[in-house]
């Protein structure tokens, strides 16, 4: 079954448009945020100015989420994602000359993190409405799962890719993203699927747009449980990723070996993804995401005591290895639950709340690795993020989930 759906979004034009064009788009920003932290460390030399430009991302995301949500399900799609990747590249063009000029400062950094933010939360509801458009219910979760795997391919190749090129010039990754912003934006433009908005009469409420989306997803308990514990896990995981990445800065770790323990990851993500639809038609839902959480916070557990590239890119790919797997599986069941004209405002909600702490983590990463050391700064934030799995593991909502092939065929008529 699982190869059969493959080979429809094979055949599908505008999947496969959508799919290529991101993927690029989304290995430019993989190179980028890499640099992003490294390029803010060398210029201020404290963890805390790296951890703002990390945080400055978040922030963008966060800033606007309800109220992109809600214009993405008044307005067209397709024009939405074109403005979005175009507003990309222009940012990261930016950076490029101003690195080039040597004029590029933190602020400026910051700036065009929170711009960058903004700009993925427009395109990102906007993609997900456009997927729900583009293939049929019984594809979402190889759909899914396939979008999974571009975002691992991107850290595969992006993250080690940066290391070299930060080695050579700061620049090479912000040209190179702005490239790569430019051809999703191409890409989006040849769609020939009509991606219009929902068609919702009167002038645009947004307040009460926002209010619609949030309590549609806080009446789903699934999505209410995923989402609030999300922001706990995202938290705490951006304060890791912020202490482990700046420990092995000052273990003297080149770029290049940094780049490559991501590269570990991206590699075991996209082995999962691939075995993704197998796994997800197989498994209950929920329960795959429980054993999802454990896995990523035990598997991190000995990079508290090492930070040697081989331990920390061990680690962290046995860590994301169900990641995508089960993140294809909750979100094609959340798209497939959530009606046409409400996919804008449930996404963005979602991430909402999901991300709503996620700026705070890499300053109380910096800070916890700045009051308390490298090993028991990467203990607490892993105990945190225990906490956030037994939450989702307690939640009769969340292990009651069947296999997709009882929630779609519940769902396939939901317009």
């Amino acid at each position: 079954m699982a190869d059969g759906n493959f080979r429809r979004l094979a055949r599908n034009r505008d999947f496969t448009v959508l799919w290529m064009g991101q993927s690029v788009s989304e290995l430019g920003t993989a190179m980028s945020l890499f640099v992003f932290p490294l390029v803010a460390y060398a210029i201020t030399g404290s963890a805390m100015g790296a951890a703002s430009v990390s945080a400055a991302l978040a922030f963008g995301r966060v800033l606007v989420a309800l109220p992109a949500g809600a214009l993405v399900d008044r307005w067209n799609r397709r024009r939405v994602m074109v403005a979005a990747s175009g507003t990309g590249a222009l940012l990261y063009a930016g950076l490029a000359a101003a690195e080039l000029l040597d004029a590029l400062t933190l602020a400026h950094l910051v700036v065009a993190a929170v711009l960058t933010g903004v700009a993925a939360s427009f395109f990102a509801p906007a993609e997900n409405a456009a997927i729900r458009l583009v293939v049929t219910t019984a594809d979402l979760p190889t759909a899914m799962s396939q979008n999974q795997a571009r975002t691992q391919l991107a850290d595969l190749i992006g993250a080690p890719l940066a290391g070299v090129f930060y080695g050579v010039a700061r620049w090479i990754p912000f040209v190179f993203d702005a490239v790569t912003y430019a051809i999703s934006c191409f890409a989006v433009s040849r769609l020939r699927t009509p991606l219009p908005s929902p068609q919702r009469a009167g002038r645009i409420r947004l307040r009460g747009d926002i209010r619609e989306g949030l309590g549609f997803v806080w009446r789903q308990p699934v999505m209410r449980v995923i989402a609030s514990n999300a922001a706990l896990l995202n938290a705490t995981f951006g304060a890791y990723a912020l202490i482990v990445l700046l420990r092995m800065v000052d273990a003297g770790v080149h770029p290049a070996a940094i780049g490559a323990t991501e590269g570990a990851a991206g590699l075991a993500g996209i082995l999962g993804a691939l075995a993704g639809p197998s796994l997800i038609n197989r498994l209950p839902t929920g329960w795959l995401t429980i054993l999802t959480l454990w896995v990523l916070v035990l598997a991190l557990v000995p990079t508290v005591f090492s930070v040697d590239p081989w331990i920390v890119g061990g680690c962290t790919a046995a860590a994301l290895f169900l990641l995508p797997i089960s993140n294809a599986g909750i979100g094609a069941y959340r798209i497939a639950i959530t009606p046409d004209e409400m996919q804008g405002r449930a996404s963005t909600a979602t991430m909402f709340l999901a991300q709503v702490a996620q700026p705070a983590g890499p300053p109380v990463g910096g800070a916890l690795l700045t009051w308390l050391g490298g090993s028991t700064a990467t203990a607490a934030v892993l105990a945190l993020s225990a906490v956030a799995a037994l939450l989702v593991t307690l939640s009769g909502s969340i292990r009651s989930v069947p296999p997709p092939n009882a929630w779609l065929a519940a769902y396939a008529d939901v317009n």
